[in-house]
């Protein structure tokens, strides 16, 4: 059965790793004398208390995890550093409501970038670069960053990557998982770094800086201004945000390869990249053609207008620079299918992923061959690598539980009194973790407040499901998860 003391053990390490960054806040809100001292001073109090109460009562547990313990402190971690990370909103009181504090924090979390908050401009410093911090720290899992810190904390590492890893395909760089962890978050902070000081140079301040260029590289989308990108009225600050959105959405195994190894070459071989790089010029020349055509948008505008929207929607970030909502029609459907899609396996991102997609292409390629050649042998290849069976299995009950899960929610969503568009891009946003609706009452510049408490608990299920990729999660709700044998 489950190993509880392992997994309290393993709670309790990460709990002190949730407290020292809530330290940072404090530091951050006494650096601007705001109200918001005591929140993190009271919150980061009953974190390092809860973590010592959990530590203590794994003291005695084996540094082993199996598969099935795996999967279980993967869930439980999310769930736990939200139930803590949302203290500080409480406390504070910029969040008075449970249900939408919780919502906020699994939103940060997640990546999934949707807030409850009418007016965060009003937040003090400390709140704000929380906020921040929560997407940057569940950009590449919280998990794995344990993995990369503290590699002999989890026993099973191999088993947990397995459960947190988005992608059906997983790569490796070095032999050793927590060194492979260790480049991919050097990789991570190296492009945060250099997000930071270009939005700097472009004319942010430092705080704003720090702020955007944390939640642009998880691909997070929580802002500091209530207008997004649109607040600095800067053509390099869109075209920057633009550019990191898109390095962040690359497999950051290709990127460790092109950066440290100078195989650039690599890069552009990769078939999945290939897809990647070819939807974004599609979608954009295609939105930028109805903006001028149908908006009578200048060439430039509409040609940043359509990148940024294209890229913020399939990195599954919801920065925005327009009001995509009064875009027309076919451009909603063309943005919700990038929703979908997503970017590649092994980034920040969210979405099915664009090696599933070249998958699934392939798969059903090769039964339009097998109609005519009934018994050839035709495999599934992805840069060259041929697909297991298995895979391709686990690839179509992935792709099942997807829509299911869209359809399900839409069909809540539309019940609750939700007009269809609505509810069909507020799906899309939770499951694939964008947090971006394309109506004008949901959108990426406006708030989610609106919805029932209950519908709020309904998103922070479906925001953990679609970070941890359906699986993982629903697999803690069937019957043999939980059977001795």
């Amino acid at each position: 059965m489950v190993n509880w003391r392992i997994i309290s053990k393993i709670l309790g390490s990460l709990l002190f790793i949730e407290a020292f960054f809530m330290l940072w806040c404090m530091v951050m809100a006494l650096a601007h004398y705001e109200d918001d001292v005591m929140a993190f001073v009271m919150s980061t109090t009953v974190t390092f208390g809860c973590a010592f109460l959990f530590l203590m009562f794994g003291r005695h547990a084996e540094n082993a995890l199996s598969r099935r313990d795996a999967y279980v402190v993967v869930t439980a971690t999310w769930l736990v550093f939200s139930v803590f990370g949302m203290l500080p909103f409480l406390i504070h009181g910029s969040v008075t409501n449970l249900s939408e504090a919780f919502f906020e924090t699994m939103s940060g979390f997640t990546t999934t970038g949707v807030t409850t908050i009418d007016d965060v401009e009003r937040l003090p410093h400390g709140i704000l670069f929380w906020r921040s911090l929560m997407q940057w720290i569940g950009g590449l899992g919280i998990v794995f960053f344990t993995i990369a810190l503290l590699p002999s904390l989890v026993g099973g590492s191999v088993k947990v990557f397995a459960a947190e890893a988005t992608g059906p395909i997983r790569s490796k760089m070095h032999p050793r998982l927590s060194t492979t962890a260790k480049w991919i978050w050097s990789i991570y902070l190296l492009l945060t770094i250099a997000c930071g000081l270009s939005f700097w140079a472009a004319g942010m301040d430092w705080f704003d800086a720090v702020n955007y260029s944390m939640t642009t590289t998880a691909t997070g989308g929580f802002s500091t201004h209530n207008g997004s990108t649109v607040f600095f009225n800067s053509v390099t600050i869109e075209y920057l945000a633009i550019l990191f959105q898109f390095l962040a959405g690359i497999n950051f195994t290709l990127l460790y390869m092109s950066i440290f190894r100078l195989k650039v070459g690599s890069v552009f071989s990769n078939s999945e990249f290939r897809l990647y790089i070819g939807v974004i010029l599609m979608a954009t020349f295609f939105i930028m053609f109805m903006l001028v055509t149908q908006l009578h948008y200048h060439y430039e505008p509409a040609f940043r207008s359509a990148l940024f929207q294209v890229v913020s929607f399939i990195t599954t970030t919801g920065l925005s620079n327009d009001n995509a909502g009064m875009w027309p029609p076919i451009t909603w459907v063309v943005l919700g299918g990038l929703m979908f899609v997503g970017a590649c396996a092994g980034s920040t991102t969210g979405g099915f992923k664009c090696v599933r997609v070249l998958m699934l292409f392939k798969v059903v390629r090769n039964e339009f061959r097998h109609i005519l050649h009934p018994n050839a042998v035709l495999p599934v290849k992805v840069n060259g690598q041929s697909i297991p069976q298995s895979r391709l299995v686990s690839l179509l009950a992935v792709f099942l539980l997807y829509v299911c899960m869209l359809l399900g929610v839409t069909v809540v969503m539309t019940v609750s009194g939700i007009d269809m568009t609505n509810a069909l891009t507020i799906a899309l946003s939770l499951v694939s973790n964008t947090g971006a609706g394309l109506d004008t009452n949901i959108g990426p510049v406006m708030s989610w407040a609106d919805l029932s408490d209950s519908l709020k608990w309904l998103c922070s299920f479906l925001m953990l499901v679609g970070r941890l990729e359906i699986m993982a999660v629903l697999v803690l709700f069937t019957r043999s998860f939980w059977k001795e044998n």
